[in-house]
């Protein structure tokens, strides 16, 4: 069944956006009276025809069946348009009832009654349900022949019929409302977690810049000036150049601790466009050549994806900074079809070196976990030359 809502106008408490479709049994219901009733029309008398009484009689049928179909197949249709259409079934169905004493006309009013209590605005769906009332109390009276006591019932059943689908609108508003205050609800509680987290965020961020940044700071610049202070006094090249490496080392902490603030103050998160960077800094801080090929069509990885990739290379140069003393390094990023790989070697004419183990900090078992969370894999293992670590993250 179609959904749609008519947005209604006129004074009343209820005169509001309502929903334009009925509940599920109103188009089974309006079927069967239309049923019920056109086949008792032609089995009571007079029976539809031509002349007098019988073309009466066809004429209102005409119209109770039109106004029906239209009333339960019109689901985008205005208030004003629905009670007019209401109000021709109505005149329809107490025509029947007023010319064929034995037939079912009076059916045809419980349909419509209970939809205009669904549909429209309370105002006007009282009005439906009065006109109802009171128009087959006109047609039994003049029609004659119906017992007081069965007057009364049906009359009673147009209320009872009324009241029911107005009671049943009410419990739909409610819990549409409860509805939309339970998504409000959870809307605003995810909204606090999120303000919580970004708060916590923040305060981390700060504390990261109050302590690790300034200590990281004032350890750059007291290498640098142990570094000036050995070279003025004549001191050994290596040890300047062992001062040297430890004052790199400490540089690149204090940008990596900066970027871990400006994540977590939201900045954007490094990714492959990176890679380039990380190996000039390798190969500056070793002496190592480290090479940096990409291949196949770029595309764009999502936040987790770009920051895995940049997080295994980095982890990658690092275990090879601590376990292997290489003639090269090669860093392979590979863009594929069904997914991103890359791949970090070092090769040495001495060989293959062992597996350097988990290590510290993210080690090759959380290299491993992040590929896993992103439903990628990570293998780690000896080749010819030298070792490989190989991340694939699919598309």
């Amino acid at each position: 069944m179609t959904i749609g809502t008519t947005i209604v106008s006129g004074p009343g408490p209820h005169d509001v956006a309502v929903d334009a479709a009925p509940l599920r049994w109103m188009r089974p219901l309006a079927i069967a009276a239309v049923a019920v009733v056109v086949t008792a029309a032609f089995n009571a008398h007079p029976a539809p025809g031509a002349h007098g009484a019988a073309a009466v009689v066809s004429v209102a049928l005409v119209a109770f069946v039109a106004g029906t179909i239209s009333v339960v197949r019109l689901p985008d249709a205005s208030a004003t348009l629905l009670l007019a259409l209401m109000v021709v079934v109505v005149a329809a169905a107490s025509v029947l009832v007023g010319v064929q004493r034995d037939g079912a006309g009076f059916l045809g009013v419980f349909p419509v009654v209970s939809a205009a209590a669904l549909r429209l605005p309370t105002r006007a769906a009282s009005v439906v349900a009065g006109v109802a009332v009171g128009a087959l109390a006109a047609a039994w009276a003049i029609g004659g022949g119906h017992p007081l006591l069965g007057i009364v019932l049906n009359e009673f059943g147009v209320v009872a019929f009324f009241l029911l689908a107005v009671f049943g609108r009410r419990y739909r508003e409610a819990n549409d409302r409860a509805q939309r205050l339970i998504a409000e609800l959870h809307e605003t509680r995810a909204a606090q977690a999120e303000a919580a987290a970004l708060g916590e965020r923040q305060r981390l961020a700060r504390e990261m810049h109050d302590v690790l940044a300034h200590s990281l700071s004032g350890l750059v610049l007291n290498l640098e000036g142990a570094r000036l202070l050995v070279e003025r006094a004549g001191g050994d090249s290596a040890v300047v150049d062992t001062i040297g490496r430890a004052h790199r080392l400490a540089k690149t902490g204090l940008d990596e601790a900066r970027r871990a603030i400006g994540m977590l103050r939201g900045d954007a998160l490094p990714g492959p466009e990176r890679l380039s960077e990380l190996a000039a800094d390798f190969e500056a801080d070793t002496g190592i050549a480290c090479s940096v090929v990409t291949d196949g069509d770029e595309r764009i990885l999502g936040s987790d994806g770009r920051l895995t990739l940049y997080r295994v290379a980095q982890e990658a140069l690092t275990n090879i900074r601590k376990h292997a003393r290489p003639d090269r390094v090669e860093v392979r990023l590979v863009y594929r079809e069904a997914g991103t790989e890359l791949t970090v070697e070092d090769h040495s004419a001495g060989g293959s070196r062992p597996s350097p183990g988990d290590g510290t900090g993210y080690g090759l078992t959380g290299m491993r976990e992040r590929a896993e969370l992103l439903g990628g894999r990570l293998t780690a293992e000896p080749i010819a030359d030298g070792f490989r670590v190989a991340l694939w993250i699919p598309t």
